[in-house]
């Protein structure tokens, strides 16, 4: 059944986007609908419900955090009385899990206190029932102040456990270099943690442990740059804006031929085997100073320029009529009889002339006399025999237009113009 059935019989009408639209979504809740069912009735985790309903784990929890938010925030006991659900936040950026912090929080109150000072952190956690390193690893990000507190009084009170705290040399080393990296450039952690060779959890935990001031900047600098779309910088969510290795590859064959020759497009997709919109969408996107010098715009241009409406004269369309404007340079004749030679379409080609070519659209088709006169070709051969019986014989213009079919004044306006000389002759016979 069509979703859309009976919606434009009403007052209003959808536009054919807005139709678009409205079916995506539509198939986007058919396809998570079971997926919902489970989630609500259930307590089964995100994972085996995704398995269960054959979907992506991340693609499930993307659309339950964006379409059912409050059955997200019923799972994780998180009460939305009084307050607007997209302003509620399960895990912010540099800030406690609501439901970690429910987990430990007996447990972080008992470090703090001298009452279990006596007692290791592990020893601790046992006692209120969690995991020492989950523990350990909480209150190194979000209370390392009660940590280096706690570690002062029991030194003081000769209870030390002789143990090593803080980073150990063999991991600064090993960090060393993705640190540098991450402070010194805007390369993701993903990314540095492929070219040293590293793990991304263990990268990211070795930062929030002991460079929480690196990651602040990072955080200020992503908040900065939130909203900003210029390649080559950075954005809001920690990425530079340009184009992902995997599509540089993909077109890498197809924009070479399109930067290095005159083909089409839809020439350069068949060779390269590319799709034509992906294709079309990459270069408007990535490469539109290429795009603009196809279409011959020489000025400034911004995502707000109208390509289809600066664009001059195109890469493409040059290449197309070169040859053919080459030959009717070296070899001036009629403008037809060039476009039959280059199998070009006449009257096209003409007005490629008169746009981009107008001093040859003004000499094509002409030829020097003898006396060194431009004449056109046509015009020297429809009165060749006009001009030798003229030339040669006393008969009169209308004479010999009569004799020839042709007309009476345009062969008169055609003498005067060009063979002033004959006419004078015939007024003064004397002078010849």
């Amino acid at each position: 059944m069509n979703p859309l059935e009976g919606f434009e019989s009403e007052t209003f009408s959808l536009t054919g986007k807005e139709k678009e639209r409205l079916l995506r979504r539509h198939a986007l809740h058919c396809k998570y609908e079971k997926a919902v069912e489970l989630y609500a009735d259930t307590d089964q985790t995100l994972a085996d419900i995704a398995e269960a309903c054959r979907v992506s784990v991340g693609g499930l929890g993307n659309y339950l955090r964006r379409y059912w938010r409050e059955l997200v925030l019923k799972r994780n006991h998180i009460s939305a009385e009084g307050k607007q659900l997209e302003n509620l936040k399960i895990k912010a950026v540099g800030q406690q899990n609501v439901n970690a912090h429910e987990k430990y929080k007996e447990a972080v109150a008992a470090c703090d206190s001298l009452e279990y000072i006596d007692l290791n952190l592990s020893q601790v956690a046992r006692k209120f029932g969690v995991d020492g390193a989950s523990l350990a690893n909480f209150m190194h990000i979000h209370y390392e102040d009660t940590l280096v507190w706690r570690e002062k009084v029991r030194v003081r009170l000769g209870i030390n456990d002789n143990l090593r705290r803080g980073a150990r040399m063999e991991s600064v080393e090993q960090y060393a270099e993705a640190v540098k990296l991450y402070q010194t450039t805007n390369t993701t952690l993903p990314e540095i943690a492929d070219v040293c060779q590293l793990s991304v959890g263990g990268l990211m935990q070795y930062l929030r442990f002991y460079h929480k001031e690196l990651l602040q900047q990072k955080r200020e600098s992503r908040k900065a740059a939130k909203g900003c779309q210029l390649q080559g910088n950075l954005t809001g969510n920690g990425r530079i804006y340009r184009p992902l290795p995997q599509t540089e590859r993909k077109y890498a064959e197809a924009l070479a031929l399109y930067k290095d020759t005159a083909l089409t497009l839809k020439e350069i997709v068949r060779r390269t085997g590319v799709p034509a919109e992906g294709f079309r969408f990459y270069l408007h996107k990535w490469h539109k100073e290429l795009v603009a010098e196809r279409a011959g715009i020489t000025g400034p241009i911004d995502a707000h320029t109208n390509l289809c409406r600066e664009r001059r004269r195109m890469k493409t369309v040059t290449a197309k009529y070169a040859e053919a404007i080459e030959s009717l340079k070296a070899n001036p004749r009629a403008v037809a009889q060039v476009a039959a030679e280059f199998h070009l379409h006449p009257e096209t080609f003409r007005n490629y002339l008169h746009k981009y070519e107008p001093e040859l659209a003004r000499r094509q088709g002409m030829t020097v006399t003898e006396e060194g006169r431009k004449v056109l070709h046509r015009s020297e051969d429809k009165y060749a025999e006009a001009i030798r019986l003229y030339a040669t014989t006393t008969d009169t213009l209308k004479e010999i237009a009569r004799r020839l079919d042709l007309n009476e004044k345009s062969l008169g306006g055609y003498v005067r113009r060009n063979y002033p000389e004959l006419v004078k002759q015939r007024k003064c016979p004397s002078e010849k």
